[in-house]
């Protein structure tokens, strides 16, 4: 038996229950909104279709609904608007937090929490500092999104399977976020050559990183001016950190924790390379960066920090 709360019954929090059903991560979903006639609707039209899907029970409940939850997945807050940054959701996202936090932590103070709401870096850090859960218990969904958007351009170009791409995005999800491409390769070729290593003939097109960057870091803010929100591949990206959460083989995956000296940085929460499993995000694995690199991380922290001189926790 797993359960698993999600607080935030918009696009992203309904699409992130349908997903749990439909991938059968879950046999309990509770969904809590302030709109509890939303919730309610929702859960009812997921509901209608556990049928087709493994045995489970979803329902829109409260606060004290999430009790004994093991995962819970936080959505709630104001929503990105089209030519709007992350980082200027900031401060009414916390507030909005700040409230959930008090509420949630008091019936599931057990549970591993998933903070999703933008910015998320912003808000894992400021959860970090109010909730009173174990560090390993908190994971930002970070640049998970970007790593899989990245991957999944890459593949586009060689026309290969994703899961054979090895590349990640790493620092803030947003506009300072970088790709280590000194370690990025297709099955241990780096990816640059890897047309040139097919024994066979081929017309692909020149490897273009700019390229790639700005397809990863435009991404969000294109599917937000055509079709208004962002919500299948995150969904799709937090389910599958809820599966290693309950798995019992870790997987290392791009997610946002608290840095404690990592590559000369304090106090901030960014994606590295995270080890998830069963006992949380309970370890980080220390890339080989070189120095550009690590100079883009820190600057990537930097810029974090300078938001969060400028919020009120």
């Amino acid at each position: 038996m797993n359960k698993i709360t999600v607080i935030g019954s918009g696009s992203v929090g309904s699409t992130i229950a349908y997903t749990l059903i439909v991938m059968g991560i879950a046999s309990e979903i509770v969904m809590i909104d302030i709109n509890q006639e939303k919730s309610l609707g929702e859960a009812l039209d997921i509901r209608q279709g556990v049928p087709f899907c493994n045995p489970a029970t979803i329902y829109a409940g409260s606060y004290e609904d999430a009790k004994d939850s093991d995962i819970v997945v936080i959505t709630c807050g104001v929503a990105r608007q089209a030519g709007q940054s992350r980082l200027e959701l900031a401060q009414t996202n916390i507030d909005i937090l700040k409230t959930v936090s008090k509420e949630i932590v008091k019936h599931a103070p057990e549970a591993m929490y998933i903070i999703v709401s933008n910015p998320v870096d912003i808000l894992t850090y400021v959860f970090h500092k109010i909730s009173g859960i174990p560090e390993e218990r908190i994971i930002g969904s970070g640049t998970i999104l970007d790593t899989a958007r990245l991957r999944a351009r890459v593949a586009e170009y060689y026309d290969v399977n994703q899961k054979n791409v090895h590349a990640y995005v790493l620092g803030e999800h947003g506009d300072s976020a970088f790709v280590p491409w000194s370690i990025a390769n297709i099955s241990n070729v780096p990816i640059e050559d890897y047309g040139d290593a097919l024994n066979k003939a081929n017309d692909y097109p020149e490897f273009d990183r700019n390229e790639v960057e700005n397809y990863v870091r435009k991404s969000g803010a294109r599917v937000i001016a055509r079709k208004g929100a962002t919500y299948y591949a995150v969904s799709m990206s937090v389910c599958h950190i809820c599966k290693c959460l309950l798995s019992g083989i870790d997987t290392t995956m791009t997610v946002s924790t608290m840095m404690h000296g990592e590559y000369g940085i304090d106090d901030v929460c960014l994606s590295l390379l995270n080890v998830v499993g069963h006992e949380g995000a309970h370890t980080k694995v220390i890339l080989p960066l070189n120095d550009e690199e690590v100079a883009a991380l820190r600057h990537s922290a930097d810029c974090l920090k300078e938001i969060i001189k400028s919020i009120e926790i």
